[in-house]
This record gives structure tokens, C-alpha cells and sequence, in this order.
């Protein structure tokens, strides 16, 4: 499996490739960080990024882009251009059919270190050593981008498999409730006149 992980920003956006082996063996294909800067159009920064995503997924054709899910920060500002850089990635994605899943950074962290308090210099220290690099991902940006493309091959399989129980779990449910509604339809319709003396 070919996953492009996404640490989206729109000072710097991380984009990574990695790739999925037996086990729990993966390999980086590449990694870049995008910039845009600050004193930028907003909707042209969005466009910067947006393209960047494009030629990523038309050149190296990931199956599935994995990209952190954001949460409210202190500065609201920021937690807003990091969401819409990671919507304008997943749109680019959406156009071309490859399927989008997003992972918290809780989850990222817990899935690379074991920890999900794990602090930065802890995640590219496992992300260097996962990938057996010669030198540390720089900068962080880039390593948060190789930690979800792994996060992703390690957990992403198994999350997709439980999506797809809860989906016929949830199929089945509403299956059975419609056999039930159409039982008690039928025992709370009246009864047929049998043809006997109608009382007037």
C-alpha cells in the first residue's frame, strides 16, 4: 500500500510518501515541505498548496492520503488556515478517486512511539529509526508527514476492516427494524369482514 501522509499548514505543509511491506516493514519514498508566504493572498496560498497536492498525487499515484485531523488550538487563526490546507489536499484527492482518512495526532504519535503525549523530537526520533534514515527529517513538518503515512500503514487496514463491520452491523440494524415496523403494521391492521351479518 502507497500512502501520502499530510501535516497540513499553510506556512508549511508536509507532504510524504511511504510505502507498506510485509509486516510491519515500511519504506519513505520521499518527502518535501510545502511553503506559502504569511503575507500572501489567503486564496492564493490555498492555491499553492493545492497544486502541490495535485502533482503530488498525479506523479507518485498514493492509494489512500492519510491527513492529521485538526482540532481547536489557542490561536483559532492558525487551527483555520491548517484546516483549510488540509480540505484543499483532500478536494485534490477526491477529484482523482483516492480515498481520504484522517488521523489525530494522539493517534499518530501512539501508533509511531507508543506514546500519544509523545513530544516532536520523540516522533521524528522513532520516524528516522521506523525508516532506518541516515539523518533526521527536517523539519518537523516533514517528519509529522512521514509519521502519518506510517500511522496509516500500520492501523489503517484494520480501522478500514472495522469501518466495514459497523457498516453491515449498522445494515443489518436497520434491516431488522424494518421487519419489525412491517409486523407491527400488520397486527395492528383491522381484520377483513368474513362476510358475516353487518348490525346496522
Amino acid at each position: 500500500m502507497r500512502v501520502m501522509g499530510v501535516d497540513p499548514g499553510l506556512t508549511r505543509c508536509g507532504i510524504a510518501l511511504v510505502e507498506s511491506g510485509s509486516g510491519r516493514a515500511v519504506t519513505a519514498l520521499d518527502v518535501d515541505v510545502v511553503r506559502t508566504p504569511s503575507d500572501m493572498d489567503l486564496a492564493e496560498r490555498l492555491l499553492a498548496v493545492h497544486k502541490a497536492a495535485e502533482h503530488w498525487l498525479d506523479t507518485h499515484r498514493p492509494d489512500v492520503v492519510a491527513i492529521e485531523r485538526v482540532f481547536a488550538q489557542n490561536q483559532v487563526s492558525t487551527a483555520m488556515g491548517t484546516a483549510q490546507a488540509g480540505g484543499v489536499i483532500a478536494l485534490a484527492a477526491a477529484q482523482r478517486g483516492v480515498p481520504v482518512r484522517f488521523h489525530t495526532p494522539s493517534e499518530v504519535k501512539a501508533a509511531v512511539t507508543g506514546s500519544g503525549r509523545a513530544d516532536k523530537q520523540q516522533v521524528t526520533s522513532m520516524v528516522t529509526r521506523i525508516l532506518g534514515m541516515q539523518t533526521k527529517p527536517k523539519p518537523a513538518d516533514a517528519a509529522d508527514a512521514l509519521a502519518l503515512a506510517i500511522c496509516h500503514c500500520w492501523r489503517g487496514p484494520m480501522q478500514e476492516r472495522m469501518a466495514e463491520v459497523e457498516a453491515r452491523a449498522k445494515e443489518q440494524r436497520a434491516k431488522y427494524e424494518e421487519r419489525v415496523a412491517k409486523a407491527r403494521a400488520a397486527q395492528t391492521r383491522p381484520a377483513p369482514n368474513q362476510g358475516g351479518v353487518v348490525s346496522r
